[in-house]
Formats: C-alpha cells, structure tokens, sequence
C-alpha cells in the first residue's frame, strides 16, 4: 500500500497547524531529505523533510489549510510498481506507521513582505517556485504570478475625479498571531501580576564594555548592554533560585538550569529564543548565540527547542528610546525583565548632585508563585552585578 504522509508532533504541546504549503506536487519525484511541505505552528514556519523516496501520489490536505490535527494524512507517497489505484479512498483506516515526513529546521519559505503581497493579492503561495536562496518565494515573485487588475471601463474613469477615502487593510491573522493573542490575554487574564522597578547606573559597565569591544575587536565579537543584562540576571538567578520557578496547581517547580528567553520581534510577532544555562557562560559566548538566535527568528529558522522552554524573560525596548514599560509575563514562567534605555540623567551622591548614565527596569511577577520579597531580592542581586560589571566577567561557581 502507498506510504501515507502524516503531520508528526513537531514540537512539545503542538497538536495542530496551518499546513504553509507543499513543496513537492503531485508526480514529482522525492528522495529522502527533501522538504515536503510546510507546517505554519504558533512559533514558527517548520519545513517537513521526506524521510523516505518515492514519488507523491496525492495531497490530501493543500496549502493554506488550516487547524490541522496531529496524524492527519496529508498526502501518500508511491513506492516502485504502485500507482495511485493503490491509494486507499478512506484515510482513516490508514495504519499510522510508516510516516514519510520529519520536522527540520524551522524557517519562513517566503519572505514577510511577499507574505503580505500574497494576502492583498489573492495569491497561493504553494504555486510559486521562488527564485531566493533554497527557493524561498520574494515579492518579486508574487507580483509576477499575480493576476493583473482588470482596466476599468472607460465610462468609469469620466464618472468622478473626486477621490475616495481609503477603507483601508484587512490583514489576516496568521496561527503564530492568533496563538500570541490567545496566550497573552489567558496570562494577563489569569496570572497576578505584580511589578517592582529600580533604576541601575550603567557607567561602569560602559566603560568595561568598552574595553571587551577593543579586545574582541579582531574576532568580530561586539557585546551589547543587553548581553550583559542577560548575563546580570542569569547570575541572579543562581543567587536566588526561589524566582527561577514556574507555577502549577500541584507545585511550584524550581528550574534545575537558568535558561533565558530572549524576546526578539519578528513580521509574525514576538519569539522567545532561549540561551541556556546563561549563568555558566561568558559575555562573549551569550553575546553570539543571541546574535545567532535573533537572526534564526528573524528569518524563521529557529528549532523548536531553540525556543521552548526557558525559565525566565528578557524583554528590551531600549533600543527604541523607552524610559520604562512593563511585561506581560511569559507563562509557564513567573518573571520578565522589561529594560528600557539608558540615558543621562541627575543623580543624588550624598550632598552633590552628579551626571550618570542610569536604566530602568521592570519586573513582572507572578505572585502566585515568586513573593515581593523574592522578587526584590532578585533585582536587588541584578542591580549587584550590573553596578560592579567585573562580576560579569566570572562564570558562576
């Protein structure tokens, strides 16, 4: 019998998804290895490799279908000296062995903007043979593919020079959008916020920064404020396991590793990816896999278990010029660091009014889970190891 092709779980909690598009059509010859189709989850756009040759017999569910389960027959592929008479005309009595398909590296097969094009112009996607790297589908391919606008009629154009207010843009929301909204309305819902700020001088840190960028300077390591944040907070958690927890009805879990998701944004939303065990590594090893982890997202390439997980969050809209702002938390977690930028301001040192470069930031806490005092605490040691950044330079024992 022909090989059924079958949506596997392609990552923990993941039971349906948007079927992207295929990469293969029916009659195309497929070897092992090869993407078959794409599978859109709330995180990520994951390509499905063949893990088996043949050649694709049918396509069951096509692109752009959406909410489709775990185990789903997609297609079947055909092995030597069967034919599509041998595809059964009921999927569901398909014994669920024998799946053809894998999850690989999650990335976007279309760039953003050609996403948007697709959408305004009625265009499928899964038509387009793209002519970017690994046939990733550009906008110049959609607008090639697109149907032209029908020319109005002449009697039309002399009705009326007066123009028209624009009605403006449905966008559809795509499953990553729809999940993002879900979770975050179910955790400001549910979870009892709480937030505690507290304002830290950066300008010894600025200029230890500095000079980590003059001796990295060869190898092309530049270290950010918001890598020494991540290393700040991944110290302080060490020192206060008691907010490295999560909340569950049964216990409170205290996470064994301090793991740290990193907020990037993306065209489809905010990604968390996850720097692990961040306590134990260097400035300069936090400072690549954050560059390496914000490029996977940004593109859409990260792994499943590169952004699953994760213990605490670091969110940082510093960049934008955002004095403060408070989190949302991150569920299953109990804390986010919200940083905003850093920026000179007047400070009180005993009688004297001095100059400093100063950051605010914000926790967001669970209180079900993280008291005020742990919560305290914690920004208290993060203030340590921000203000005295020769501590950020030793690994935690």
């Amino acid at each position: 019998m022909p090989t059924p092709i079958r949506l596997a779980a392609i990552a923990s909690g993941f039971e349906a998804g948007t079927i992207a598009g295929w990469h293969k059509a029916v009659g195309d010859s497929v070897n092992k290895g090869d993407v078959l189709f794409a599978v859109e989850t709330d995180k990520a756009v994951v390509e499905v490799e063949a893990e088996d040759s043949g050649v694709l017999g049918a396509i069951h569910v096509p692109g752009g279908s959406e909410d489709v389960p775990v185990n789903t027959v997609l297609g079947f592929l055909l092995k030597p000296g069967e034919t599509t008479a041998d595809i059964p005309d009921n999927t569901a009595d398909v014994p669920d062995n024998n799946i053809v398909s894998s999850p690989q590296a999650a990335r976007t097969f279309a760039s953003p903007l050609a996403r948007r094009i697709a959408v305004q112009r009625g265009v499928d996607l899964s038509t387009i043979r793209g002519r970017g790297p690994r046939g990733r589908v550009l906008k110049a391919d959609v607008e090639a593919a697109a149907v032209p606008a029908a020319i109005p009629a002449a009697s039309a154009l002399t009705q009326s020079s007066v123009p028209k207010r624009s009605v403006g843009l449905d966008i559809p929301n795509n499953k990553i959008r729809k999940v993002i909204a879900q979770r975050l309305t179910a955790a400001k819902q549910d979870i009892p916020h709480f937030y505690l700020t507290i304002d830290c001088e950066l300008d010894a840190l600025m200029n230890v920064r500095q000079q980590l960028n003059e001796h990295f300077a060869s190898s092309g390591i530049k270290v950010s404020v918001n890598d020494c944040v991540v290393k700040a907070v991944a110290l302080a958690l060490a020192d206060v396991p008691a907010a490295n927890a999560s909340w569950s009805e049964d216990a409170i879990h205290q996470h064994g590793a301090v793991d740290i998701s990193v907020a990037v944004a993306t065209a489809n939303g905010l990604i968390t990816p996850i720097v692990r065990d961040a306590d134990a590594k260097s400035l300069a090893d936090i400072s690549q896999d954050i560059k390496k982890l914000a490029a996977r997202a940004i593109a859409g390439k990260l792994k499943p278990d590169e952004f699953n997980g994760g213990g605490f969050s670091v969110s940082n809209l510093g960049m934008y010029g955002i004095k403060h702002f408070s989190a949302i938390i991150n569920p299953p977690q109990s804390c986010i660091l919200a940083v905003g930028a850093a920026e000179k301001r007047p400070v009180v040192r005993g009688d004297n009014v001095e100059i400093a470069t100063v950051m605010t930031c914000t926790l967001s806490v669970d209180h079900r889970s993280v008291d005020g005092a742990v919560g305290a605490e914690l920004l208290r040691a993060f203030k340590k190891y921000i203000e005295r950044p020769a501590l950020l330079l030793l690994k935690h024992a």
